[in-house]
């Protein structure tokens, strides 16, 4: 197997991880929203999962689904010439790192805070849920 065929099968698996997380969350969601409202009896873990799932397929996609050039960009990067792109580019990731490592300390804080707290329903606790 190549390389470009083995990375277009871990990226079909992305997409096989990415739609079983959709197809965790749409029905949930439709159960919760039928429950609240047409028998005005709120469930509390479908919406809890509901959210949980949402957020990793948010994140799993934009991590490994979408690639580069799907994403969205503004067209003065793309009217921009080559040496104007670069030199965007580098400016980009510099502010990025920066500003990650500018927000690490505080987002390692907020992280062991909630090690205390937890789903009310499903009682699974942030600090494991979003740290995989």
């Amino acid at each position: 197997m190549s390389i470009r065929s083995a990375g277009a099968w871990l990226h079909r698996r992305a997409e096989n991880i990415a739609a079983g997380l959709a197809h965790g969350h749409v029905p949930r969601f439709h159960r919760a929203d039928r429950f609240r409202y047409l028998f005005s009896f709120p469930i509390g873990w479908t919406s809890e999962l509901s959210v949980i799932t949402w957020l990793w397929l948010v994140l799993w996609g934009a991590a490994f689904v979408v690639k580069e050039s799907e994403e969205s960009a503004s067209i003065s990067l793309w009217a921009a010439g080559r040496r104007t792109r670069r030199a965007m580019g580098i400016i980009s990731g510099i502010s990025i790192v920066v500003l990650y490592a500018a927000s690490l300390p505080a987002s390692v804080k907020y992280i062991t805070f909630m090690k205390v707290e937890s789903a009310s329903y499903l009682k699974i606790r942030f600090d494991l849920l979003f740290s995989i």
